[in-house]
């Protein structure tokens, strides 16, 4: 794998980052297989639990690899903190659509984001492990888009609206954004930027969630303008121009 020595702490805090992010879905899962009101729903959970537990050993063995010695990176427990906090919230509430709304459509999209835009740089450094990396891929897809057919049916059968769920995400599309640009110094050491990622998760949420224009890096840019990312409104709207 070609890693150049200034490469291995960024990249190792990354694979890092996302044990943790792997930990809160496990913990998330584990917990929805308890409260979904149909077997099948708590069979897919605890399936995806078990998947989210692989998840978070492989990351981490990743990241002892690429960088021995390397302890979790301490600013990345604040959003990760805060996104529990939410989630505990609406177990509290025993709101099952609102942890699928959070977990699997909103966090797993994130995840999916952001291995899929780790992979091509994977992909350049000739990474090992290709098979375990397209099972990820897959799993959080998977993931995600059991999410989605959730509350698909759900709207359906008017247990839940649209406009119910678009207000629901507006807190944790915000610490979403809150988490990636956690990860500016980690992503920019290679060669990456936060906003490019923020881009990535808006292409995979439904269309019924993302309500803002995506918009485009002017051509005189040589780097992505994060002034240009709209910024999430914990109000009124899920999506206000800065």
């Amino acid at each position: 794998m070609l890693v150049t020595p200034d490469e291995r702490r960024p990249l190792a805090d990354l694979l890092q980052f996302l044990k943790l992010g792997e930990t809160l879905a496990h913990d998330c899962a584990t917990a929805q297989a308890e409260l979904a009101p149909d077997p099948r729903m708590s069979q897919f959970l605890h399936r995806q639990a078990r998947q989210e537990a692989f998840h978070e050993t492989l990351f981490h063995g990743a990241a002892k690899w690429v960088a021995p010695g390397l302890k979790n990176p301490q600013q990345a427990f604040a959003p990760f903190t805060e996104y529990r906090t939410l989630l505990t919230r609406a177990f509290e509430n025993k709101d099952f659509l609102e942890t699928i709304l959070a977990e699997q459509v909103i966090f797993e999209s994130l995840g999916e984001a952001i291995l899929g835009k780790m992979e091509a740089g994977m992909q350049k450094r000739h990474a090992p492990f290709q098979r375990f990396r397209r099972l990820l891929l897959h799993q959080e897809a998977a993931h995600h888009g059991f999410g989605e057919r959730v509350l698909a049916k759900a709207i359906a059968q008017d247990q839940t609206s649209h406009n119910d769920l678009q207000k629901k995400a507006i807190p944790y599309l915000a610490v979403s954004q809150s988490i990636i640009m956690s990860l500016q110094e980690r992503l920019e050491e290679i060669d990456e930027y936060p906003c490019d990622y923020i881009r990535a998760h808006h292409e995979v949420l439904p269309s019924w969630l993302d309500k803002r224009n995506k918009p485009k890096t002017p051509p005189e840019q040589s780097e992505p303008d994060c002034s240009a990312i709209l910024r999430y409104s914990r109000s009124t709207e899920i999506f206000l121009p800065v």
